[in-house]
């Protein structure tokens, strides 16, 4: 895909941050653009709001992936209001909420994001795009240990990369391409917030470890980068930091 320009384009998770961002900068380009949320309306909707005075085309849709119906939802929005969808980017996680079940993570990092790919597949076209945002902290999980109040969390997420990337093949089979984009910490995400006040100096330790964390807008770039990016399907691009981990890993 050499442009996004009249292309869908639906993003989980991006009715803030890196979501919101990724929109924002896609729909820049000319694209037409999902804004998901799974509870915060009045969020979504100021995303599309800007999106759309600065001339670009959104919508925002609730769809809670983790559940099947309102998931289906969302994909039948994108195709009431733009005719399709052309690319996908699993951008939706979490994980370190405390009152969502103990067996959140998992449901929402690995089942979650393939029963969105599955039912994403029913309308992307040949030559279509999926892009799975990850961190280096899960990417690399099974060879650098994380703190552990992330480690389930890490651990999910790269079940979710491991289930997705298992099928390259039939999404080769239908001209369908993966990308996986992975970075350090970001500076003013929830998570590292998170990270932050379950571990006070995790940030500055990361920061000192990778020379730099990218913040949100400069990740968002990366993704954004990635949707038409001319790389194999399967691709992970590692973005800001990797070297520290690649090292502790022994690649």
């Amino acid at each position: 895909m050499s442009s996004v320009a009249g292309k869908t384009v639906v993003i989980t998770g991006s009715s803030r941050g890196v979501g919101a961002d990724t929109a924002k900068i896609l729909a820049g380009e000319g694209a037409n653009v999902v804004i998901n949320y799974r509870q915060k309306a009045p969020r979504a909707n100021k995303v599309v709001k800007e999106i759309t005075e600065a001339g670009g085309k959104a919508v925002a849709v609730q769809a809670d992936i983790t559940d099947p119906e309102s998931r289906r939802g969302l994909f039948t929005a994108a195709k009431d209001a733009f005719g399709g969808v052309d690319v996908l980017v699993l951008n939706a996680s979490g994980g370190m909420e405390t009152d969502l079940g103990e067996d959140y993570a998992l449901k929402l990092n690995r089942d979650a994001q393939n029963d969105t790919l599955t039912d994403a597949l029913e309308l992307l076209p040949e030559g279509g795009r999926v892009v799975f945002v990850t961190s280096h902290q899960a990417h690399f999980i099974n060879d650098v240990a994380t703190m552990p109040e992330y480690d389930a969390v890490a651990r999910s997420k790269r079940a979710g990369e491991d289930t997705l990337t298992a099928r390259v093949p039939e999404l080769e089979a239908k001209g369908v391409s993966l990308v996986v984009v992975s970075a350090d910490m970001i500076e003013g995400t929830v998570t590292a917030t998170l990270l932050n006040r379950a571990r006070p100096g995790a940030l500055d330790e990361r920061r000192e470890a990778a020379g730099k964390l990218y913040t949100v807008n400069e990740f968002a770039h990366e993704i954004a980068k990635m949707v038409t990016a001319d790389v194999p399907t399967g691709h992970v691009e590692l973005v800001g930091g990797a070297e520290d981990f690649l090292a502790q890993a022994g690649k």
